[in-house]
């Protein structure tokens, strides 16, 4: 009998654990944040199921957790953007991301039946592309989450915030919080110096996915990249006469700007091509000769900045990423090394791996041509 009473109090103590246990997760306050397209939406509890249309904002994750393909449900399988090294890495944490359902990425046509099919409970998008507004709201109709943030159009002026903004979506506000001081404090640094320095900002020439074609050239605008350039105390050539993120060059501009710095962004998209390559898989020497290749082509090779050797190839995938810091050191030190000469791009890539990230980011990431 006394051992019956003992079993029945443990059962009930255990019923009440649970039903407490419930209550707390129950009694979670709702997350509400603004998104980049300045909506106020409203989470519930942190995302389990995300469908992300940019295989990048895999990088965003694994800044805040440990295992970022658990938490994904539908992505667009652009391995190409996210990586061949940061994919495999991946897909060894979570072997279900290479059979996920496959979604349109943000360079593609949104498909509402795709996103519905997936059945997320969040569907992030990039600022500027995905649905329309009807379509979300269908979404929310389904009871799917929709969190626009940017990465990409104004990454110099939205980065933060979107990180912020993925960090609660994900409840990871503190880790998200974190790396967000770090970017901070190293960017200000950066502003710091050219805010003080009096010496005239150098022409750049940047080619975007050098030699994607024959034809040269692809440029930087207003925006995205160019952003870059500028922060880092530099004079974007492109941002004079392209008026958006994106464009192409005459190449008798080019040459009558005469920059002081070229810098040609690629990777493994390009070896197709004969463009440009850099990047994890490819050694210092494959990616110096690809970039050389690059400068020989006609009215290229008569640049000044070529004939002083001020030449610099840099992985596209570590620009447009949560990882654009160490991008924007590398440009600080190439394009003003008059008040840079002191920034270690490599050593910030390190302690990112090492504070920050679920999985290291590893290979050459960027070359000089001297």
């Amino acid at each position: 009998m006394t051992r019956l009473i003992v079993c029945v109090r443990q059962a009930l103590v255990a019923a009440l654990v649970l039903v407490v246990g419930c209550a707390v997760v129950e009694a979670q306050p709702a997350r509400t944040v603004q998104d980049l397209r300045g909506r106020s939406v409203t989470l519930k509890r942190p995302a389990t199921r995300l469908l992300i249309d940019d295989g990048r904002y895999m990088l965003a994750l694994a800044l805040m957790h440990q295992n970022p393909g658990s938490i994904v449900a539908a992505w667009p399988h652009d391995t190409n953007r996210l990586g061949a090294s940061a994919y495999k890495q991946l897909l060894s944490r979570q072997p279900s991301l290479g059979t996920l359902p496959r979604v349109a990425s943000s360079a593609g046509t949104f498909s509402l039946e795709g996103a519905l099919a997936a059945r997320p409970d969040v569907a992030l998008f990039t600022l500027g592309h995905g649905p329309t507004d009807a379509q979300v709201k269908q979404l929310e109709s389904a009871g799917i989450v929709v969190v626009f943030i940017d990465f990409f159009t104004q990454p110099a002026a939205n980065l933060e915030r979107s990180l912020l903004v993925l960090g609660t979506v994900v409840g990871r506000e503190t880790q998200a919080q974190a790396f967000v001081a770090y970017r901070r404090e190293h960017v200000a640094r950066i502003r710091d110096r050219v805010a003080a320095s009096k010496a005239p900002r150098p022409k750049v020439f940047v080619e975007a996915h050098a030699g994607m074609s024959a034809e040269c050239c692809n440029s930087l605008g207003k925006g995205n990249v160019g952003d870059y350039v500028t922060l880092v105390g530099g004079h974007n050539i492109g941002g004079d006469v392209i008026p958006g993120a994106f464009g192409r060059l005459n190449v008798e501009y080019v040459l009558a700007q005469n920059p002081a710095v070229y810098i040609a962004t690629g990777g493994p998209h390009l070896e197709k091509t004969g463009g440009l390559v850099v990047g994890p898989g490819y050694s210092t020497e494959r990616a110096r000769a690809s970039l050389g290749a690059m400068t020989q082509r006609p009215v290229l090779s008569q640049l000044g900045a070529v004939k002083a050797g001020r030449v610099y190839g840099l992985s596209h995938q570590l620009l447009n990423s949560p990882l654009d810091l160490v991008a924007v050191e590398a440009l600080a030190v190439w394009i003003r090394p008059d008040l840079f000469k002191d920034l270690d791009p490599s050593a910030t890539l390190a302690e990112i791996n090492r504070r920050f990230l679920a999985f290291p980011i590893e290979g050459e990431q960027w070359v000089a041509l001297r």
